[in-house]
């Protein structure tokens, strides 16, 4: 078998790698990186029925953690042949000027977006994932942005709002409780009120598995949602980790997508109900 290595040399410069080595005919594309990097490969892969592989680095890989890989990256590229692919379905989200984008993990409306716009650059590198959650508790005693979100005929507002393909978020907490990769639906977890101070509240019910019954949270299942702004100002969009423009937007499900490998655990995991 013959193995091409190709470095990225920037940002964005991995899905036009994929889409060249899909069309040279490889037979799959294994991508070393964290989400942010995956999520490059993804947009050169779209509609291809070539397999993607993954090999899990960069500051926290929410793909790795969900399919229960292990994060060490030696020890995953030693497994690869025991994997099995799966055909799933991709989100999509749409902005005004600019190219639709394509997200394999979630996306972010609010507060978490917000951070992931503002997070430090060079303590991000420092410190890896923790610089996010720095972030984070700095907005304690801040008021937060709210917008609206409309999701099968309800308007409702929120200022932070999680539309999830999987159960894992940042590589430490579970928001989305009831998705898997294989569903053809977001679970869609909203956070109303502009008072930051909600959020400890929120957190609460996020560790507790109580949000269900958490007062100023709401859980959803949908394959599409429309975001706009309410007059006060920007409201920040976020896609696997990586800032994504800004509402109004859409975002929806794409069904038959991609074809990722996965452990056949996961696999039979999801397709039986238990992730």
């Amino acid at each position: 078998m013959k193995v091409t290595e190709v470095p990225t040399t920037g940002p964005q410069t991995a899905g036009a790698i994929a889409r060249e080595r899909i069309a040279a005919g490889s037979d799959l594309i294994l991508v070393a990186g964290g989400d942010g990097t995956v999520n490059e490969t993804i947009e050169g892969m779209v509609h291809s029925h070539i397999p993607l592989g993954v090999i899990p680095a960069g500051t926290a890989n929410v793909f790795a953690n969900e399919i229960e890989l292990s994060t060490n990256a030696e020890k995953v590229a030693r497994m690869i042949g025991e994997l099995e692919p799966a055909r799933i379905a991709l989100g999509m989200l749409q902005n005004a000027g600019k190219p639709d984008k394509h997200f394999l993990l979630m996306a972010g409306a609010g507060l978490d977006a917000y951070i992931v716009y503002n997070v430090n650059a060079d303590l991000k590198a420092r410190i890896g994932k923790i610089a996010y959650w720095l972030a984070g508790f700095g907005q304690v005693g801040k008021r937060l942005q709210e917008f609206e979100v409309k999701v099968d005929g309800q308007t409702l507002r929120a200022s932070f709002a999680l539309f999830s393909r999987v159960r894992n978020y940042g590589g430490d907490l579970e928001i989305a409780r009831k998705v898997t990769l294989l569903d053809d639906k977001f679970e869609v977890v909203l956070f109303e009120g502009p008072s930051s101070f909600r959020y400890l509240m929120y957190f609460s019910g996020v560790l507790m598995n109580r949000l269900q019954h958490t007062k100023g949270a709401t859980v959803l299942h949908t394959d599409r949602i429309e975001l706009n702004r309410l007059p006060q100002g920007k409201t920040w969009l976020q896609v696997d980790g990586e800032t994504a423009g800004e509402v109004p937007a859409t975002i929806q499900i794409v069904p038959d997508a991609l074809t990722v490998l996965m452990s056949k655990r996961y696999i039979d995991r999801s397709r039986n109900g238990k992730n």
